[in-house]
């Protein structure tokens, strides 16, 4: 089984890929060491490549996969945008201050992103890419899965909210299960398969 160091923190998100890589006979495990990156670029691709970068450093596997994702709202000019996970204290508080900010707001149209970059052990970039999962968001939170926005998401081609699918479903339509069976089907082809 291959291993790739997924440069996170957060548990949840090692299980959410892993679910999506099951398989590919690929594991993803958390960095080692003191993971703290600098997120200083403006963008999508540009942050997912500061935290590669970082998990590189502190390497033990021979590819580093990184992605920076967020919520992206027409009404509000495309914040929280890359600012998603800092826009308030907590979950609760993010998707509280979001609905207040656009409770006047007519168009509600949104979008969840996610870039990935794969990084060898000298933080070369070997593969980017970044893809859209476009919906709406909804004036309150419904369902009980998923994390972060997703309970006030209403995924457009699913006509249903985030939080209402199955993790089995959300692997096949996500932002993140997208972008990452790009990065998986590239593995596959130069890595597994040669």
């Amino acid at each position: 089984m291959l291993k790739i160091t997924l440069a996170t923190g957060n548990l949840h998100k090692v299980e959410e890929i892993n679910l999506i890589a099951k398989n590919y006979n690929i594991e993803f495990v958390l960095p080692e060491g003191e993971f703290d990156p600098v997120e200083d670029s403006d963008n999508f691709l540009g942050n997912a490549y500061c935290k590669a970068k970082c998990a590189a450093n502190l390497g033990k596997t021979e590819l580093y996969l990184a992605d920076d994702s967020g919520l992206c709202v027409e009404a509000l000019n495309g914040e929280p945008g890359i600012h998603s996970a800092r826009y308030a204290p907590s979950a609760k508080e993010r998707i509280y201050k979001l609905l207040d900010a656009i409770k006047n707001e007519e168009n509600r149209k949104a979008y969840f992103t996610c870039a990935m970059v794969v990084v060898d052990k000298k933080s070369n970039i070997l593969f980017q890419t970044q893809q859209y999962c476009h919906g709406e968001i909804l004036k309150e939170e419904i369902g009980d899965n998923g994390f972060g926005y997703d309970p006030i998401f209403f995924v457009e081609s699913e006509k249903t909210g985030m939080a209402q699918l199955s993790p089995d479903k959300k692997a096949l339509v996500s932002h993140r299960a997208k972008a990452l069976n790009e990065v998986l089907s590239w593995i596959k082809n130069e890595y597994i398969e040669k």
